[in-house]
């Protein structure tokens, strides 16, 4: 039986600013506006964590079940490690997915129907990116779910819940949340390549290759900051976020130099803070 600090490890906590990141800055784009609603923010921000958990979870279920975890060099996982059965981790999931379906509906409710839709969608999403007969995490689609669930998604969706329309600023705030959601799965499947392409898991990492990989991690953390900029057009205060890059230097460095395996579990990590520092200075700058 897994241990409660096990079941914590599983939930992977290094992966939970990216569901906190676009939170932030689709309140802050909600509240240029005059459209700051605190207790539906709070239940935008519950639905993000606790779809994050999930999909956390139903991919160490998939992928322990098909036994891709077998030769990972990443976390602990749950199922691949043999610390957890199969069933309470699916589970777990499930739960967690019950936890944010249930908010989102409270949501869905009091700003717009259509929200389920899109929370249904969110749930479905995260469950197959590993899950199912033919995940498309497997298919080289995994980078393209999260930049527009991680994204657009999930910034839009906190700024239109609580001021009831949308602003170009959102929907450049969105692009460049989204890209560093990104940022953060491709440092994954880098580091996961040669395993992944033992195993048959096709990944965009994969399809690309090393080398092409590295160049579309770098190229993501710009176009966050490019992001910022044009955002600076209507707010100058935006140019806050560019203040998060030097943490940006010591993670492009070992990605652009050829680590390599463990060496870039680091760059993971790193990635997340970044996009949860980018994003309270971006929205910071939105606010002022």
């Amino acid at each position: 039986m897994a241990s409660i600090s096990q079941w914590v490890s599983g939930a992977r906590p290094r992966t939970l600013p990216a569901a906190v990141a676009p939170v932030l800055v689709g309140t802050a784009a909600a509240y240029a506006v005059d459209g700051f609603v605190g207790w539906k923010a709070l239940l935008a921000l519950l639905v993000a964590l606790a779809l994050q958990i999930g999909v956390n979870y139903a991919n160490d279920y998939s992928d322990g079940i098909r036994g891709t975890d077998d030769l990972r060099v990443g976390p602990f996982r749950l199922v691949g490690s043999g610390s957890a059965k199969p069933s309470e981790v699916k589970f777990a999931a499930f739960t967690a997915f019950g936890v944010g379906a249930v908010a989102g509906l409270v949501l869905a409710l009091t700003s717009a129907w259509w929200l389920i839709l899109i929370g249904a969608a969110s749930i479905a999403a995260a469950w197959f990116y590993t899950g199912g007969a033919r995940p498309y995490g497997y298919r080289g689609l995994g980078e393209v779910a999260v930049f527009v669930f991680f994204g657009p998604v999930a910034v839009l969706g906190t700024t239109f819940v609580q001021a009831d329309f949308l602003t170009w600023v959102a929907w450049a705030g969105a692009v460049g949340v989204g890209a560093l959601a990104c940022a953060i799965l491709v440092a994954n499947n880098l580091r996961d390549l040669p395993t992944d392409r033992a195993v048959g898991k096709r990944t965009l990492a994969v399809t690309l290759g090393d080398a092409g990989t590295r160049w579309l991690y770098v190229t993501l953390l710009a176009v966050a900051y490019v992001l910022a900029v044009v955002i600076a057009f209507s707010t100058p205060w935006a140019l806050l976020a560019l203040l998060s890059a030097p943490l940006a230097y010591p993670l492009v460095q070992p990605v652009m130099t050829g680590a390599v395996g463990r060496d870039l579990i680091p760059v993971l990590a790193g990635t997340g803070r970044l996009e949860l520092v980018y994003a309270i200075l971006l929205g910071l700058g939105m606010v002022l």
